[in-house]
């Protein structure tokens, strides 16, 4: 009897998502409406009815990204219109295969418009590999509240990072003129690195504010950067305020952002953030 020799099967490639989200704004009279509107793929936006200034709400409906994925937001707003964007939760970032997943945020604010653009955090896995752009362009008289946080790994569910790979390049140009300009590589070194890298924290963000008043706003944020358990400092010079933050959980410096944001916007929080407002 002949031992029959084990079939051989290909391998198939492994799927990837592809997500496109874009939305235009336009002031109509004393309204701003919706002038634009596109969803591709697994990129959706969602616009809820939340008082006078609309929300813009962007989802990645494949719960997260891994190696290959593409995904791509983008807002443009007309002269004169004020908004809020966000993510409707954290993104996520797996474990990599092959490839980086790629992330693609586009942002144009028109003359004299405002944009608050306060995605909640990313959570970066462990052998993730993510690399992201996002872009804000900003008119003439035109100003914009920015956040971008990060966490590594959920430390109530005991995940530790081994190795990643992370390159986030985040830029604010304003009437042509690069007002912010910020380059975040993380690493394997970069996890176990000392006070000028993270120094054990698991957490760590931003918020930038450009407007020709932000050093207004210097004094009473300082006073509120107080959180236990949250290292954070904030500066002011030329039309722009930069706060930084980094803990050794993502949930103090949270609510470290929620406190930081209410001072910044003096806005209620907006309605994806409410449970973290309330703890506030």
């Amino acid at each position: 009897m002949t031992a029959l020799a084990p079939m051989q099967t290909a391998r198939a490639p492994m799927q990837r998502s592809r997500g496109e989200a874009a939305v235009s704004l336009r002031t109509h009279g004393a309204r701003t409406v919706l002038a634009g509107l596109r969803q591709q793929g697994n990129a959706k936006a969602i616009l809820p009815h939340a008082g006078t200034v609309p929300e813009v709400v962007f989802l990645n409906t494949s719960g997260g990204l891994t190696g290959g994925d593409r995904l791509s937001y983008r807002l443009d707003l007309g002269a004169g219109c004020r908004a809020v964007a966000m993510t409707q939760t954290a993104e996520r970032a797996y474990r990599a295969g092959d490839g980086q997943a790629q992330v693609d945020i586009a942002l144009t604010v028109g003359a004299g418009g405002w944009l608050d653009w306060l995605p909640q955090e990313t959570i970066l896995f462990d052998r993730s590999a993510l690399s992201r752009r996002t872009r804000i362009s900003l008119a003439p008289g035109a100003g914009c509240l920015m956040l971008e946080s990060v966490v590594l790994g959920r430390s109530a569910m005991g995940e530790t990072l081994e190795d990643l790979t992370f390159r986030d390049r985040r830029e604010v140009w304003r009437d042509g003129t690069p007002a912010l300009v910020e380059a975040v590589v993380l690493d394997r070194a970069a996890l176990t690195g000392g006070r000028a890298v993270l120094d054990g924290s698991r957490a760590f963000a931003t918020i930038a504010l450009v407007s020709q008043d932000a050093t207004d706003a210097l004094a009473p944020l300082r006073a509120v950067l107080d959180e236990p358990g949250v290292e954070a400092a904030a500066s002011a010079f030329d039309g722009k305020l930069v706060c930084r933050m980094r803990a050794g959980d993502g949930w103090p410096m949270r609510r470290q952002i929620v406190r930081a944001l209410a001072v910044l916007r003096r806005a209620k929080a907006p309605r994806v953030w409410q449970t973290l407002e309330r703890l506030a």
